[in-house]
């Protein structure tokens, strides 16, 4: 019996023309792909979750591939991940999500070497969540620093985890703080 019951499913994609200043050539484009499932530990305590962080890849790739096929692969700049877990599960139902929502974008990606970022919560129904988003082949180019808010108004419910994976084709519109650019990565281990 599978551990994963998706109830429902949703993209949300968020285009940013400006923030204040000139509009851009190319607009940004943020977009987060989520799934609300039965949470198969609600309400007990279960010391072997490594089954369920498994089989939670295939719902890490299915979320992963649609967000590429929206945005287009050659176009992904950022990622990040995040869950919210109903109140009836434990933070740790959450933590599942670090390696099978990590593992499936750097599968679809062709293996970015940055560290995927996350957020993670224990919540009420209705719960949103601030993302935290990075350059996939490098964590320090500060220009590509950003966030997207994730969330579904009726979701989870205290029985149920909301998992999503967020991406994006670049970095701020209007971004202009120095640091290192994208351009400049160079050592390829995910850092710089």
């Amino acid at each position: 019996m599978s551990l994963i019951e998706i109830r429902k499913r949703s993209l949300t994609c968020e285009t940013i023309y400006h923030e204040g200043g000139p509009p851009v050539a190319t607009p940004l484009r943020l977009a987060a792909a989520c799934a609300v499932i039965r949470n198969p530990y609600a309400g007990r305590y279960e010391p072997d979750l490594m089954p369920f962080m498994a089989e939670l890849r295939s719902l890490g790739t299915l979320l992963a591939r649609e967000l590429v096929d929206f945005l287009g692969k050659e176009n992904v700049e950022v990622y990040s991940k995040a869950a919210i877990v109903g109140v009836d599960g434990e933070l740790e139902h959450a933590a599942v999500w670090h390696e099978a929502g990590g593992w499936a974008m750097r599968a679809v990606l062709d293996e970015p070497k940055a560290i995927v970022p996350s957020a993670k919560a224990v919540a009420a129904t209705g719960y949103r969540l601030m993302v935290p988003l990075h350059y996939i082949h490098a964590c320090y180019v500060r220009s590509h620093y950003n966030s997207m808010e994730i969330g579904i108004q009726d979701a989870p419910r205290p029985k149920e985890i909301l998992f999503a994976l967020v991406m994006g084709t670049g970095g701020r519109v209007h971004s202009r703080l120095g640091g290192l650019t994208k351009e400049a990565v160079s050592v390829g281990d995910g850092q710089r």
